[in-house]
């Protein structure tokens, strides 16, 4: 036998090593579990208590675990630091501007944006008197990098970049998944609402140029007074808000009038893609080239206005014309010109009428026009608001036929008898020509835009056009003196409405647009009285809805003018629903382009989140609700009007940016649907 090798010496060392050390463990698992069951049951419990308390206390103290040992994984936590701090000192610039870009670049100001001014040799002479002549915007071109998505599931390509770009720092937090982001807390026999309850989401670097863009270097203006990581995280908020929507959209309706996100279908009104052409400009505003792309290839290759359907002159003007002369004035791109140019022609049989009075519904297919089947009436914000786009297309066009009608309605209701101190009833006939229905008076349904658009008239005219001021400010005096009150107890000051001499403390939430339109008139030089009640008016707004359990307002409210009882707002139930309106959201615009008071951006910041909270569907959409006042249950209807991607979106994102050149509000006036038309140049004295 060979005596034993330097490998076999080592392995047999080894081996002995293993099974002492193998041993020596068992025999204190055995002594230890002896000495366990020699303790009485009362100390095995007391000891497995104490265990279970120290691992309970170690879990529950985990978010006090500073920040560079663990992350925001968990959103509520992200969430709850965020409505803790978000109104305390703003957050560090720096950490914000370093984050990487994301998303494809805003809108760069001054450029596509900006008015045209000046004469152009290479434009026509106009063919009648007071049609100005401004330059083409320059022409751009989209590549169409894809058609229309029909059904499909995958989302935009914007959505996919969000769910798969990296976390992004900021202030020392990070925001959890697309997984975490989506929390879904409220149940409708069985759909459930998403409530996107992120206080300020992390910014892309394309918030940042949109929102704060670097001064020219001779600028003598004061730097904004806002610019903060705040300001980006809100304007990324409103891209994210519209990414969701119109995916929701893309997937269930495309090509048709409005998504019903709840039930994942379409509503039909005109059949002309309401929803698409009323996002055009919105989408160009916020920067969302991608989806402005495909948008524009559907118009290009399947929007037709050669359909044998009725549609309302009214809607289908400030909706369908004015989004596309709104989209042309950005880009300059011809197509939108020529579209709009098409459905302009085809909307005038309406003002074939014995009183040049338009009726309310066309066939843009057969060229004919009727009343409602009804009533021979139209309703007066109807005729009266359809002025702005006509004339614009006038201008685009140098044809002055469509200026020419809707003027001669201005002059025709200028001159009607039936006004109460400036104040029009709500319906107009269009055989004779009169008001009918007199000695009703509302700022609401059926007759808010009539007094918007006297001072836009005047405003994108040159503030040339004195019986359209007349008419404005004799207005305004009507219903300082008659529509006007204060409620009882909280002193809020509302905008009623008059029945035959007697007043009705109730305001439609479309009211709301009122502060705007005053202080766009304070703006422009008119008396400065109208700012102050623009203010009391925006705190009631404010108020509407702050007041409500799901902090979004009611289609009506109703004022309370005793002074006995403290409530100052009640809501009727068949009043309740939220239809995503934008008024407020467009006064609180204007009001903070005027004043530069940030409190105008928390009240809309606050509107935001409760419509991210109650109003958000999963899989895409956002649906109006039927009980603002109930938080459990606010009952979807099931329906995305278009006016929240065209008109509330939009006024979001304005009221965030910090830029001022944005739709310079000297340079732009916009219609009733939030679509922009340059203002006209006063002409030399």
């Amino acid at each position: 036998m060979y005596p034993p090798s330097r490998k076999d010496f080592i392995s047999l060392t080894l081996s002995d090593a293993h099974s002492h050390s193998y041993n020596n463990g068992k025999h204190r698992r055995q002594s230890c579990w002896r000495k366990w069951k020699q303790l009485s049951r009362l100390q095995r419990s007391l000891i497995l208590l104490l265990l279970a308390l120290i691992l309970i206390f170690g879990l529950l103290s985990y978010p006090s675990i500073p920040p560079e040992w663990k992350t925001f994984s968990d959103r509520d936590e992200w969430l709850e630091l965020n409505d803790r701090e978000v109104k305390d000192d703003l957050p560090d610039v720096q950490s914000v501007l370093d984050l990487p870009a994301a998303k494809v670049p805003p809108p760069a100001a001054g450029s596509h944006v900006g008015p045209a001014v000046g004469p152009d040799p290479a434009v026509v002479e106009p063919k009648g008197p007071n049609i100005p002549i401004f330059p083409k915007p320059p022409i751009k071109s989209f590549p169409n990098k894809r058609g229309p998505p029909g059904m499909r599931k995958d989302g935009n390509i914007s959505d996919t970049v969000v769910e798969k770009k990296q976390v992004q720092e900021v202030v020392e937090e990070e925001e959890g998944g697309e997984e975490d982001k989506e929390k879904k807390i409220v149940s409708w026999r069985g759909a459930v609402i998403q409530a996107d309850q992120a206080t300020e989401p992390p910014p892309s670097a394309n918030g940042k140029e949109a929102a704060a863009p670097p001064a020219p270097a001779d600028s003598a203006d004061p730097l904004p007074l806002d610019v903060s990581g705040r300001t980006e995280a809100r304007l990324e908020a409103v891209r994210d808000a519209f990414r969701h929507a119109w995916k929701g959209y893309k997937d269930y309706a495309w090509g048709h009038d409005e998504l019903k996100p709840i039930s994942r279908t379409f509503g039909e009104w005109f059949g002309l893609g309401l929803t698409i052409i009323d996002s055009l400009d919105t989408m160009w505003i916020l920067g969302l080239r991608e989806e402005f792309a495909e948008a524009r290839d559907w118009v290009e290759k399947e929007l037709s206005f050669d359909k044998n359907v009725d549609v309302n002159l009214f809607e289908t003007t400030i909706r369908v014309l004015g989004g596309l002369l709104s989209t042309y004035n950005l880009t300059g791109d011809q197509l939108f010109l020529d579209k709009a140019k098409d459905i302009g022609a085809r909307l005038m049989p309406a003002f074939k009428t014995p009183s040049k009075i338009p009726f309310s519904d066309v066939n843009i297919g057969k060229g004919t026009a009727h009343p409602p089947r009804w009533t021979s009436d139209s309703t007066l914000a109807e005729v009266t608001s359809i002025q702005l786009e006509f004339r614009e297309l006038s201008r685009l066009t140098q044809d002055p036929q469509y200026q020419e009608v809707v003027n001669e309605v201005m002059k025709l209701v200028h001159k009607l008898p039936g006004k109460h101190d400036g104040l029009v009833p709500m319906f107009i006939n269009t055989n004779s020509g009169q008001f009918t229905h007199k000695g009703v008076f509302t700022l609401g349904a059926r007759a808010d835009s009539y007094y918007e658009y006297l001072l836009k008239q005047w405003i994108q005219g040159g503030k040339t056009e004195d019986d359209l001021l007349e008419d404005y400010l004799q207005a305004v005096e009507g219903v300082k003196k008659h529509l006007v009150r204060q409620t009882g107890s909280g002193r809020l000051t509302f905008v009623g409405e008059l029945s035959h001499t007697r007043f009705n403390p109730k305001m439609d939430h479309l009211v709301c647009f009122l502060p705007g339109t005053l202080a766009l008139g304070a703006h422009n030089g008119l008396p400065g009285d109208h700012m102050d009640l623009a203010v009391q008016l925006m705190e009631t707004c404010h108020q509407m809805y702050k007041q409500m359990e799901t902090g979004l307002s009611p289609e009506i409210a109703h004022f309370n003018l005793q002074a006995s009882d403290g409530q100052d707002i009640f809501v009727k139930p068949a009043d309740r629903h939220n239809l995503l309106r934008p008024e407020t959201v467009e006064s609180l615009f204007y009001m903070y382009r005027f004043t530069k008071d940030t409190k105008y951006r928390d009240w809309g910041w606050d509107i935001l989140e409760s419509f991210n909270n109650h109003t958000k569907v999963p899989g895409g959409g956002y649906t109006s609700i039927n009980n603002v006042r109930d938080i459990e249950n606010p009952a979807p209807r099931d329906k995305m009007e278009s006016f929240f991607l065209g008109e509330t979106l939009k006024y979001f994102y304005l009221l965030f940016s910090d830029d001022m050149e944005l739709l310079n509000l000297d340079k732009y006036v916009f219609n009733t649907e939030a679509h922009a038309f340059p203002i006209w140049p006063s002409p030399p004295k």
